[in-house]
C-alpha cells in the first residue's frame, strides 16, 4: 500500500478546476455570452487573460462558466449510471439463472450499439437538449459495464450465510442491497463510478463539437472545442488550445484519482 503512489497533484489540480468553476460568478462575474464587437479575436493580454472568440466573447469567463456545466453533467450522468447499474446488476446477480441470462443477454444487445446513437435518437426525439437531458441520456447510455461487474460480485456472495439469514428473517430487496450487498462490490466499482465522470464530460464534449450537445450560445467546454474550425482558418490558437487543455487536464485528473483507487 505505502508503495501506492497517491495522486496529489492531480486532486489539487482537480481541486482548483472544481473551485474556479463553481465560484465562476465570483472570480469573473458577467454573462458569459456577452459579445464585444471592439475585442473580436484578441489573442491573450491583461484585460482578456484567455483572449476572445469571433464573436468577442471573454475565454477566461467562458471556460469558466462552462466548466460548470460540463462538470455538472458529468457528475449527474455518472450518478444516474452509478444508479442503475446498482440496481439492475443486483436484481440480475440475485435472480434465477433463466432470468440472470435473459438481463445479461439485454446487457450485451445495449452495449453491441454505439451509445452515441441512442443520444442521438432520443435527443431528436426530446427536442431542445438541456442539463437534465444529456446528463440523464448520457447516464442511461454508460451503465452496462458497472453493472456486469456488480452483478459478478452478487452472484458470489448472495449465498453468504449473513444474506442468507436476513432474506428469511424478511427483509425485503432495497434493505438486503442497501444493508448488506452494497457495502461488499462498492469498493470494487469505486473506480469505475470515478472513471465514468470523465467519460460522461468526454461525451458531452463530444457531442458538443458534433452540434448535438447544448443550443448554441450555452457556454461549455465542448461548445467552446467546437468553434475550433473557424478559429483554424483565422489562426487563432487560443480558441483551441485553452479549452482543450482544461479538457484534457479535467479528464487526466480524474483518471489518475480512478486508477488510484482501483490500484488501491
Amino acid at each position: 500500500m505505502r508503495n501506492i503512489k497517491k495522486p496529489v497533484l492531480s486532486s489539487v489540480i482537480l481541486g482548483i478546476i472544481i473551485i474556479s468553476c463553481v465560484f465562476a460568478d465570483i472570480i469573473s462575474p458577467g454573462n458569459p455570452g456577452r459579445m464585444n464587437f471592439d475585442a473580436i479575436r484578441k489573442p491573450p493580454d491583461i484585460n482578456y487573460i484567455f483572449g476572445t472568440d469571433q464573436l468577442g466573447r471573454d475565454m477566461f469567463r467562458m471556460i469558466l462558466h462552462g466548466g460548470r456545466v460540463s462538470l455538472a453533467i458529468g457528475l449527474l450522468a455518472s450518478s444516474v449510471s452509478a444508479f442503475t447499474a446498482v440496481v439492475y446488476g443486483a436484481v440480475s446477480g440475485l435472480s434465477p439463472k433463466w432470468l440472470d441470462n435473459l438481463l445479461m443477454r439485454f446487457t450485451e444487445i445495449i452495449m453491441s450499439v454505439p451509445s452515441v446513437l441512442y443520444i442521438v435518437s432520443i435527443q431528436a426525439a426530446l427536442g431542445k437538449p438541456t442539463v437534465l437531458s444529456l446528463s440523464l441520456l448520457i447516464g442511461m447510455t454508460s451503465w452496462m459495464n458497472i453493472s456486469k461487474i456488480i452483478r459478478t460480485e452478487v452472484r458470489q456472495i448472495h449465498r453468504s450465510e449473513y444474506i442468507l439469514a436476513a432474506r428469511l428473517s424478511g427483509a425485503k430487496f432495497p434493505y438486503i442491497l442497501r444493508r448488506h450487498l452494497l457495502p461488499n462490490f462498492l469498493p470494487s466499482v469505486m473506480f469505475m463510478l470515478i472513471y465514468n465522470v470523465s467519460q460522461a464530460i468526454a461525451a458531452e464534449a463530444t457531442l458538443s463539437f458534433l452540434g448535438l450537445g447544448m443550443p448554441p450560445g450555452s457556454a461549455t467546454w465542448g461548445s467552446l472545442m467546437s468553434l475550433s474550425q473557424s478559429a483554424l482558418l483565422t489562426n487563432s490558437w487560443w480558441i483551441i488550445i485553452i479549452p482543450s487543455l482544461f479538457l484534457i487536464t479535467t479528464l487526466v485528473c480524474i483518471t489518475n484519482i480512478g486508477e488510484y483507487l482501483r490500484r488501491r
